[in-house]
């Protein structure tokens, strides 16, 4: 079921904790029994696979009741995840590398979003990606390099739309160094669009869909053109909560990864449900991009965007990750 619940989140220090990995304090349930998890979801239109595994009973199915409830950002799921206040919680694979820089104890369970193998080579880019990079209607910056010297918004600093605008600047023989980088919720960022208070803005569907509307420009699409293929989105779990609750964590991945797969060959179903749960116009969501939810989260597509992250200056070095990272069903 989807509740909203209190948690006391961590504030964003706490991801530079590197000893307080928490379990949730329950102990597994007995045969015949249900086990519940707590999962922390971000709203997105991608919550629609994990809704969908609770309302045709994959989790029953795993002996689960899973109970979910809104997270203010990734980072915030992460430290509440970690500590134990909750079990898994949503987040894209920039924040948990981000995370896990810091030492912060995490696993890998399951993939949430991402893309298909062959999404990059889509004729449109913008029918699989769910985030764009927009000038306002009538601009005359027509190539990503021309960002040196421009304000350009995005939802938080050194977060993942930074970085993977940052990518395509770079690709284009720009330096997003050179930047006026600018923090406005997507909201705001498509009314500074609107009124030319900024250069570019960084925006996710459904504000994707309405700058298209006003006529505004798609300068790129940074997230398929950075991430390229494989998961995206993830679902983690602080280390000791896996190891205090291995058989549920399987459980919980077999789950999700059906509904993925159901998903992903059901999208009319998915998009009702993806705007049931975030309160979007069915007609919007289906102007927005296709959803793609992987079965499987690969170690090679995790590196990918390590070594990207040292490249662009936002680690130092890359993260020491190999296979035990991932929890296997």
């Amino acid at each position: 079921m989807r509740i909203k619940i209190p948690v006391v989140l961590a504030t964003a220090t706490a991801l530079m904790l590197t000893g307080c990995g928490g379990n949730s304090g329950d102990e597994a349930a007995a045969p015949g029994e249900s086990s519940t998890l707590t999962v922390g979801t971000v709203g997105i239109g991608s919550d629609a696979a994990i809704q969908m595994a609770i309302d045709k009973g994959y989790f029953e199915e795993e002996g689960l009741t899973v109970e979910t409830t809104v997270i203010a950002n990734p980072p915030a799921g992460i430290a509440a995840a970690q500590s134990g206040q909750i079990d898994l919680t949503y987040t894209p694979s920039i924040p948990l590398l981000n995370a896990l820089s810091q030492n912060v104890p995490l696993k890998v369970v399951a993939a949430a979003d991402g893309y298909a193998e062959d999404a990059a080579q889509s004729e449109d880019l913008a029918t699989v990606d769910d985030t764009g990079l927009y000038v306002p209607a009538g601009s005359s910056i027509t190539d990503p390099k021309d960002l040196e010297g421009k304000s350009v918004s995005v939802p938080a600093r050194k977060a993942q739309m930074e970085v993977t605008i940052s990518k395509v600047i770079s690709d284009a023989g720009g330096d997003p160094q050179k930047v006026n980088w600018m923090v406005l919720d997507p909201a705001s960022a498509l009314q500074s669009l609107d009124s030319n208070r900024v250069d570019a803005a960084a925006l996710i569907s459904p504000f994707t869909a309405q700058a298209g509307t006003k006529g505004h420009q798609r300068l790129a699409s940074p997230g398929i053109e950075f991430f390229e293929k494989g998961a995206v989105g993830l679902w983690v779990a602080g280390t000791q909560t896996v190891e205090d609750k291995s058989e549920e964590m399987a459980g919980f991945a077999r789950a999700i990864n059906k509904a993925n797969d159901y998903a992903n060959n059901n999208p009319e179903e998915a998009e009702e449900v993806g705007a049931e749960v975030t309160g979007v116009p069915l007609e919007t969501v289906q102007e927005g991009a296709e959803v793609y939810w992987p079965t499987e989260v690969r170690l090679e597509d995790l590196q990918r965007v390590n070594a990207l992250l040292v490249e662009l200056g936002f680690l130092p070095q890359e993260v020491a990750i190999d296979e035990s990272l991932i929890v296997n069903e």
